[in-house]
Parts: structure tokens; sequence; C-alpha cells
């Protein structure tokens, strides 16, 4: 249903080899479950590479797909996205928002509350920082 290729919008990303219905569960995002505290000492040498791997699951406990991650780390941020965030019993799932074309790359809305370190590249004059 989906691969990793190389992206327009920032390094890698995932796109679909197929069509993609409204609200299907695409992939769950995989990683070490740690602590709050843990993952803000990792996000600071993620983030000096350009990356946002952790995802905040509750207040105190991150998901780090760094470690132990799938394919699903490499959706890329966008201010339109075609995907949304679905958390459901502890398992973060990565669904289609709207129908998603064959070819087209698979990207969510990160909602980051951090330091805004990281300039937005989901489209040409985007001001927005993650």
């Amino acid at each position: 249903m989906i691969v990793k290729w190389r992206s327009r919008i920032h390094g890698a990303g995932v796109y679909a080899t197929r069509s993609i219905s409204k609200n299907t569960r695409i992939i769950h995002y995989a990683g070490e479950k740690i602590s709050n505290r843990e993952s803000l000492k990792r996000e600071r040498r993620y983030i000096r590479n350009g990356h946002i791997w952790c995802f905040k699951l509750t207040n105190r406990t991150v998901i780090d797909a760094g470690v132990g991650g799938n394919v699903a780390r490499f959706i890329n941020h966008s201010c339109r996205p075609n995907c949304y965030i679905d958390i459901k019993d502890g398992v973060i799932w990565i669904r289609a928002a709207r129908p998603i074309r064959k070819g087209e790359e698979l990207t969510y809305d990160y909602n980051t509350d951090g330091e805004g370190l990281i300039k937005c590249r989901c489209r040409p004059g985007c001001q927005r920082f993650l």
C-alpha cells in the first residue's frame, strides 16, 4: 500500500502504491516507548540532523521512531495534509483524511509544541516552523 522514496518536501517520504480510501488505517507509528523526559534529550540530537522522530503519545509517554521505528517515521509534515493521526489503545495510527491517489506522497500535520527550530517545507512560501 505504501513505499519509501525520495521526497520533494524533505529527504525521504512515503508514497501510496495504490489508491487509498478516506479514513483507511494506513500504518501505525512504531518505535521505542520512552518517557517524555528522555525524549527531550533525544529530540535535541534528532533536530540537529533535521528530523522529528519523537511522537508524543501521552503526557508521560513518547514513541521514538529513531529506535525500532518503521517506514511511518518518513511520512513528512504538511500544513495541508492528506492524512491524520488517530490514537487508539496506545497505538498511533496514520489514517487517510481524504481519498489518496496512487503515487501521492503521504503527509500529516505534526502539531509540534517545541521550539520551532525546523522550517516547514510543505510548499513554497510556507512560513511555519516545526
